[in-house]
């Protein structure tokens, strides 16, 4: 029943999975005004910048052919913020993660090997403003790396670019904080350190709802690895991208100085493609069914055990 409504992407599909974001969205946030309360800005922004990004999401995958022309991209990703919807109320997080969004696109791109020099710096430049509002996120630009091996690694020149996108946004930042707001870089400089708790997991391992999201990242990112090879040969470099931008992404959670499970978000959007993946190349409808429903239903009692 879920596979066949979401197995078309439609003006409907859209408009069920925007819908049910808003619901997820203000449930949460009615539930949390006594505990955090948000102003009328922080809101617009908030739902302004988780719509833009499921629109991203949608348009990343289509352009580059990771997806059959399906909704099960931002249907995952709708279902993977449920699990931890205090990323709904982070506009920091939100703003980092639509930047990565921007970063995935450029390098996704890369396969075309039009203007490339051009979306290596683009990507850098995303990752590095990204890292601005979550300075962890500058990890990523490993993944930078890793796209100029996969296409473009015998021009040399293609290696220095992430210096001179680093350097030009150091620059920028500094121009804007001097002359605007001073304030900027002592708080740039309070989100330096890194924090590995290992005790963080030791005391938090009946934590269902993060081990449940671990076994989901598990399965999708090795069902991909064991059949990345019977994937077309020109999507393979952009799968192997998903796949490092997952445990990059849980390489931002581990470190991240203030440990909670909402660092994850930078993982949904590439397990997302993992997982349509994962259920658009299998030929047995029960199984595509079964695996949709078991994340819903693990989607929406994460979400209500957190209200």
């Amino acid at each position: 029943m879920f596979t066949s409504l979401f197995r078309k992407s439609t003006f409907i599909n859209y408009f069920l999975v925007i819908f049910t974001l808003f619901i997820f969205y203000f449930l949460f946030q009615f539930r949390h005004q006594t505990y955090q309360k948000s102003t009328f800005l922080e809101i617009v922004f908030q739902i302004s910048i988780l719509t833009a990004s499921f629109f991203l999401v949608n348009f990343i995958v289509k352009k580059n052919g990771l997806t059959k022309n399906s909704s099960y991209p931002i249907l995952f990703f709708l279902l993977l913020l449920a699990m931890f919807p205090g990323v709904f109320i982070n506009l920091k997080l939100l703003i980092a993660n639509f930047f990565l969004l921007l970063s995935f696109r450029r390098m996704i791109s890369l396969q075309s090997l039009k203007a490339p020099k051009q979306k290596i710096f683009d990507a850098s430049m995303w990752i590095f403003i990204a890292s601005l509002f979550h300075f962890w996120c500058i990890i990523f630009i490993v993944l930078v790396y890793i796209s100029i091996i996969f296409h473009v690694s015998r021009d040399y020149r293609n290696w220095i670019i992430p210096f001179i996108a680093f350097f030009t946004s150091i620059v920028v930042f500094f121009l804007f904080s001097l002359v605007f707001e001073p304030s900027l870089i002592n708080s740039f400089k309070e989100n330096l350190s890194v924090n590995i708790e290992w005790n963080y997991f030791v005391k938090n391992y009946q934590n269902g709802v993060l081990s449940l999201y671990l076994l989901i990242a598990i399965y999708f990112t090795f069902s991909m690895v064991f059949t990345l090879t019977n994937k077309p040969l020109i999507l393979q470099a952009s799968y192997k991208k998903m796949i490092f931008g997952v445990f990059l992404g849980i390489i931002v959670f581990l470190i991240t100085p203030s440990k909670n499970h909402q660092a994850l978000l930078f993982t949904f959007f590439p397990l997302a493609v993992l997982a349509t993946n994962n259920i658009e190349y299998s030929q047995n409808k029960k199984y595509q069914e079964i695996v949709l429903i078991m994340v819903l239903i693990i989607s929406l009692l994460s979400f209500y055990s957190k209200l």
